[in-house]
């Protein structure tokens, strides 16, 4: 096998931007890793350049492992966003490799599937509650067994999960951030009635999902679980902002509406505590932004000694390079729960091909070597990047808030 001989950062944007780390070993073989931090991009970008590529040349690509302690340790300013979005580019990467030197897909170098296939979960949304259950139930014909609810809000401009387009939601919308407006008080009186509408038009034979997006104090999310409990929901995601673990005490204390967390998170010492006190359900932790599979694995093992599942978030601001790497480790591990699948634009998978496939509400990584997805970087050069930003929120009084 031979030495790590070149590196290179693909930054593209095929409707959205990507940041793609491109590894080549001296004998040819060729691994590719996602970076792509949303609105944040040329950020990783630089970290890579500057900092990591000057590190890997010349390095064994197989002591996958070393080298992630290197990159990580080595720094000494350890975790946060960007750093972990680097290693992980790497550490994907250099799993992309192996599995192409060892001519297998990447699932088997994970101990093998522990399923037949990955179930996934659609987005439904709408401007009203009206259309968001239209919207479900085109999902539900499609063969989706979990749906994502989001509606418009009586009294809102905009909300977070309602798009323009039924199937593609791109949050990072402008040039410079977006200034949306935001009510609890108005959000929580009709989240109830979505979920109440959704029952009754898609029956109990469908996982149904939401997402506050870190918008309530503990005892408010508290009382939306207790409001959603008949409905019986999968889950109610990012119901708190979750810098203070503990919050989810309370939160547990009131309801049983079961907790997912965490496509923010960037390391197992982010999800210590709701792990090991069990204050949530699902943990949501990514392989881009979680310092790649290798460290994943491990707040998986760790998950699971809790009766933790996994989640992993799956919006499109994630490369089809980390959708294929999320579905080996979802296909892997014996505590999967579900995975989210927002798909990408046609030129999106024309940039990025790939083996992985959806059928009947689930998804599987598919059989060639390695990832089994690639960047055409001829086909990337035709995207440049465009800068956006995500949104960010006030309140109606003019206090800025959470998006």
């Amino acid at each position: 096998m031979g030495s790590i001989e070149r590196a290179r950062v693909v930054v593209t944007c095929p409707g959205r931007n990507f940041v793609t780390l491109v590894i080549e070993t001296s004998d040819g073989v060729r691994g590719v890793g996602d970076a792509t931090l949303n609105g944040r991009e040329l950020s990783v970008a630089a970290y890579l350049n500057d900092h990591v590529i000057p590190c890997l040349i010349g390095r064994d690509p197989h002591r996958i492992e070393d080298i992630w302690q290197f990159l990580y340790r080595g720094a000494y300013w350890r975790r946060g966003p960007v750093t972990m979005s680097a290693i992980a580019a790497v550490d994907t990467a250099l799993w992309d490799i192996k599995g192409k030197v060892a001519g297998l897909p990447l699932y088997q170098l994970l101990g093998g599937a522990s399923r037949e296939a990955v179930m996934v979960y659609g987005h439904a949304n709408g401007g009203t509650v009206e259309e968001t259950v239209d919207s479900a139930l085109d999902y539900q014909a499609q063969g989706y067994k979990a749906i994502r609810l989001q509606s418009g809000i009586p009294g809102l401009a905009s909300t977070y999960g309602v798009s323009k387009d039924r199937y593609f939601y791109e949050p990072a919308d402008a040039d410079l951030p977006t200034e949306n407006l935001w009510s609890t008080e108005k959000y929580l009186r009709s989240v109830p009635e979505l979920f109440a509408a959704a029952r009754e038009a898609l029956g109990w034979d469908v996982h149904l999902l939401h997402d506050v997006h870190h918008r309530l104090t503990p005892i408010e999310a508290a009382r939306l679980g207790k409001d959603l409990e008949p409905y019986r929901p999968f889950w109610m995601e990012d119901a708190v902002v979750a810098d203070n673990q503990e919050s989810f005490r309370l939160v547990r204390q009131h309801t049983t509406t079961p907790l997912a967390v965490g496509e923010i998170f960037n390391s197992v010492w982010d999800a210590k505590t709701l792990i090991q006190e069990q204050l949530i359900d699902y943990i949501r932790a990514t392989v881009v932004h979680a310092g790649g599979i290798t460290h994943l694995r491990r707040i998986a093992a760790f998950a699971d000694m809790f009766n933790v599942r996994t989640g992993c978030h799956g919006a499109t601001d994630l490369s089809p390079v980390t959708m294929a790497a999320a579905l080996h480790f979802d296909l892997s591990v014996p505590n999967f729960g579900i995975q989210e699948y927002m798909r990408h634009t046609e030129e999106t998978d024309a940039v990025f091909p790939h083996a992985y496939t959806f059928e009947k509400g689930a998804m599987h990584p598919g059989d060639a070597p390695g990832l089994g997805v690639d960047i055409d970087e001829e086909a990337a050069a035709h995207f440049p990047y465009k800068r956006a930003y995500l949104p960010v929120n006030r309140l109606e009084d003019g206090t800025m808030f959470n998006w």
